[in-house]
C-alpha cells in the first residue's frame, strides 16, 4: 500500500481516477436552491386593490377599441353567385345575406348586380351597383375575401422556390422538391413554381368605381404599393427565356400559347402576386386589391365591375368584394374591446365579492412576522460535506 500512498503525494487526482469522480453539484446559492424567494399571501385588502386597477385600465381601453372600429365604415358583398343569380338584362336586388354594410347614414337603396357576358364564357363580367350614403374620408381599400380557403395548409405554405422568386434561373432539377406536382413540365420549368402560385385570385377589379346617376365623377382606384415592402424588395423579374418555362397549369386561360419573350411576366411589379404569395394563417381571409389613399370618397351611386375568373364552388367557400376604410387597430372588428371589456367585467364583479365577503364574514388573518418558509435543520443538511479520505476507503 505504500506505492499507492506515494502515488497520492505526487498525483492528487488520482484519488477520483480511483474512486470516481464526484457528481456533487458546486456549493453555490443557485446550484443548490438556496436563492432568496418571496410568495405572496393573497387576502381580500391585498386582491381588491389589483382587481380595482385592472378594471379601471381594461375598462377604458375596451370603450375605446370599440368605439374605434365602430367608425369603420365598410360594404361588402358576396358574389360568389353573380354567375348564378344575376339577370343578363337588368339589374336585380342581391339577396340580403350576401350584402353587409355599416356606414354613418343610413342607405336608401339595396345593392344589385347585372350579369355581362363577353364574347365567349371566359369573360364574363359580374356588375355591382351599390349606394355610399355619406362622404367617407380616405383612405379608402377594396379586398376581395375568401371563405374556406386554407392558405395554411402545411404543403400549401411551403410550395414555392424562393431563388426562383428572386430572379435566378434555376434548372428543374435544382428546384425545390417543395414544388412538387407543379416543378416541371415536360423538359421545361414551370414558372413560378408551386401551389401558391399555381392558386393566384385571378378576378379583375376595374381600377375606378364609376359614378351612377346623379353621380358624375368616377372615383379613382390603384394597385400600387399594395404589396409589403418587404415583398416588393423581394421579387426580381427572371432571367429566364421563354424557351425555358412555361405558365402554371391555371394561368392557361392568361397565356393560352404559353410564354413569349414579350409577355414573361415581371413578378417585381406584379403586386397582385405578391399579396397573394404572402399566405393567410385562417381559412377566412382579405387580400388588399385596390386603395386610394388621397381623396374623399363623395357619397353616391357607384358601379364596380368584376372579371369572374376564380372558381371557389370547387372548395366550398365563397368570395366577396370589399371597400372599406381603416382605423388604427385595423379593421371594423369588435372582438379585442369587446375581450377588455369581459376581463374589466370579471375584474368588478370579483372584487364586489370580495368586499361583500370582507364585510359580512371578515377574517381575521395572523402576524405575517411570524412566519418563517426557511428550514434550518434543511439548509444545513444541505451544506457541502468533506470528501472521504481515500485512506478510510482502503
Amino acid at each position: 500500500m505504500a506505492w499507492l500512498r506515494r502515488r497520492q503525494a505526487k498525483d492528487p487526482k488520482s484519488n477520483e481516477s480511483l474512486i470516481g469522480k464526484s457528481r456533487r453539484p458546486p456549493n453555490t446559492a443557485f446550484r443548490q436552491q438556496r436563492l432568496k424567494a418571496w410568495q405572496p399571501i393573497l387576502s381580500p385588502q391585498s386582491v381588491l386593490p389589483l382587481l380595482i386597477l385592472v378594471s379601471a385600465i381594461f375598462a377604458p381601453i375596451g370603450v375605446a377599441l370599440i368605439i374605434t372600429a365602430n367608425n369603420v365604415q365598410n360594404l361588402s358583398i358576396d358574389y360568389s353567385h353573380c354567375g348564378e343569380l344575376a339577370n343578363s338584362h337588368s339589374f336585380t336586388q342581391i339577396p340580403s345575406k350576401y350584402v353587409n354594410s355599416h356606414f354613418k347614414k343610413r342607405t336608401s337603396a339595396h345593392p344589385v348586380w347585372r350579369l355581362q357576358q363577353g364574347s365567349n364564357d371566359q369573360n364574363t363580367t359580374c356588375e355591382l351597383q351599390f349606394e355610399i350614403p355619406t362622404d367617407v374620408k380616405k383612405s379608402i381599400y377594396v379586398y376581395y375575401q375568401l371563405t374556406n380557403f386554407y392558405q395554411n395548409h402545411r404543403k400549401y405554405v411551403q410550395s414555392f422556390d424562393i431563388n426562383q422568386l428572386k430572379g435566378q434561373d434555376i434548372d428543374g432539377d435544382d428546384l425545390t422538391s417543395d414544388c412538387n406536382p407543379l416543378r416541371v413540365n415536360g423538359e421545361k420549368v414551370v414558372y413560378p413554381c408551386g401551389l401558391i402560385a399555381n392558386s393566384v385570385f385571378n378576378d379583375t377589379f376595374q381600377h375606378f368605381l364609376t359614378g351612377i346617376n346623379e353621380t358624375k365623377l368616377d372615383y379613382g382606384l390603384t394597385n400600387k404599393n399594395i404589396a409589403w415592402k418587404a415583398d416588393r424588395n423581394r421579387y426580381k423579374k427572371t432571367s429566364y427565356n421563354a424557351s425555358q418555362i412555361v405558365p402554371p397549369p391555371n394561368w392557361a386561360q392568361k397565356y393560352p400559347d404559353g410564354y413569349t419573350d414579350e409577355n414573361i411576366p415581371d413578378i417585381s411589379k406584379w403586386e397582385e402576386l405578391q399579396v397573394w404569395m404572402r399566405t393567410a394563417g385562417l381559412p377566412k381571409f382579405y387580400k388588399l386589391a385596390l386603395k386610394n389613399e388621397t381623396s374623399t370618397l363623395p357619397h353616391g351611386t357607384y358601379q364596380m365591375n368584376i372579371g369572374l375568373n376564380y372558381p371557389v364552388s370547387v372548395f366550398g367557400g365563397s368570395k366577396s368584394f370589399v371597400i372599406t376604410t381603416n382605423s388604427i387597430i385595423g379593421g371594423r372588428n369588435m372582438a379585442l374591446g369587446v375581450l377588455y371589456l369581459i376581463v374589466a367585467g370579471f375584474s368588478i364583479f370579483f372584487g364586489i365579492v370580495f368586499l361583500v365577503k370582507l364585510v359580512v364574514q371578515p377574517r381575521k388573518l395572523g402576524d405575517h412576522s411570524f412566519l418563517s418558509f426557511e428550514d434550518n435543520n434543511d439548509s444545513e443538511n444541505r451544506s457541502v460535506t468533506q470528501d472521504i479520505p481515500l485512506r478510510e476507503i482502503l
